[in-house]
């Protein structure tokens, strides 16, 4: 079952919250998932607090085009609800 992100803003640091279609919402900490070329830009807080909705997409994203799997948010906020 695919649950789209309809809803998120930067918290502090590199924590989002993050609100799916079904209600189910909560706070992922992405620090120690930014690797790899896609990602280098958002190391910058001031960048990485550009976080947005990509509604096509159903998740998250940045204007440089990196975004992150609904699901692995999904099973983020599962794990420490």
């Amino acid at each position: 079952m695919l649950v789209d992100v309809i809803e998120a803003r930067h918290v502090r640091d590199f924590v989002v919250w993050v609100r799916f279609e079904d209600g189910t919402e909560g706070e992922v900490d992405l620090s120690t998932e930014l690797y790899g070329p896609v990602f280098e830009p958002l190391k910058d807080i001031t960048y990485f607090k550009q976080v947005a909705v990509d509604p096509e997409l159903g998740t998250i994203a940045w204007p440089n085009g990196a975004d992150i799997a609904p699901e692995f948010l999904y099973e983020k906020i599962q794990v420490h609800a």
